[in-house]
């Protein structure tokens, strides 16, 4: 069981860094760093897209329009932070 929960909580870990690479990506297409009619910058950005958005959505439709700012990732990686965290100090102790 214990090896379940390290598991869990190391496919949170890449998926935090899935999500902190895509707003960096997002950051840099907006502001014309990457080109982006590059086939392999495309490509990224599909696949970063594809893995973030089905998480991100639910809670683009909760929170207030903000104008520009974009606040999910950052609530979606509280919520990480959050599961990581009682998985590691709540259900690891009862396990073992």
């Amino acid at each position: 069981m214990l090896a379940l929960i390290q598991t869990i909580v190391m496919a949170l870990d890449l998926y935090w860094w899935v999500i902190i690479a895509s707003a960096i990506f997002s950051w840099l297409y907006a502001f014309n760093v990457v080109n982006s009619r590059n086939q392999f910058v495309g490509s990224i950005g599909n696949m970063l897209y594809r893995l973030t958005e089905p998480a991100l959505r639910p809670i683009r439709r909760f929170i207030p329009d903000l104008g520009g700012i974009d606040i999910s990732p950052i609530i979606l990686l509280l919520i990480l932070f959050f599961l990581r965290q009682f998985l590691l100090t709540t259900v690891a102790p009862l396990v073992l």
